[in-house]
């Protein structure tokens, strides 16, 4: 298994984490998503900022094979990003997205990493 794809795609999630915690208006501004009160931004803190920064340490943890988890942690964030795709192609039958930027460029990144560490616990 390759760890330089598991820390590309944990380098990733550590960005989304950082900026989500220090900047979450912007961060889902290309969105249309408007952050407009301390709830909103503390929701987006959580889950695109605590999470996308746990998911970068366990990912690193990972890279490194602690404790034999590699396998589990890569699985089920490869499956995870598929799983963010498929909600963007369910979208897309819904309700057509009119740009490829944000909704479609995200879709290619998931599918991508996702898939690689797929991949990658085959390597």
């Amino acid at each position: 298994m390759s760890a330089v794809v598991i820390v590309v795609v944990a380098v990733f999630f550590l960005g989304m984490g950082i900026y989500g915690l220090l900047a979450p208006a912007a961060l889902i501004r290309p969105f249309r998503i408007v952050a407009d009160s301390a709830e909103a931004r503390t929701e987006i803190r959580a889950v695109y900022g605590g999470f996308g920064v746990a998911v970068a340490g366990l990912l690193a943890a990972a890279a490194a094979d602690v404790g034999g988890m590699r396998t589990g942690v890569v699985v089920a964030v490869g499956v995870s990003l598929l799983g963010m795709a498929f909600g963007r192609l369910v979208a897309r039958a819904v309700e057509r997205p009119s740009a490829f930027y944000p909704s479609w460029l995200y879709f290619w990144v998931e599918v991508v990493g996702g898939g690689a560490l797929l991949a990658a616990v085959t390597w």
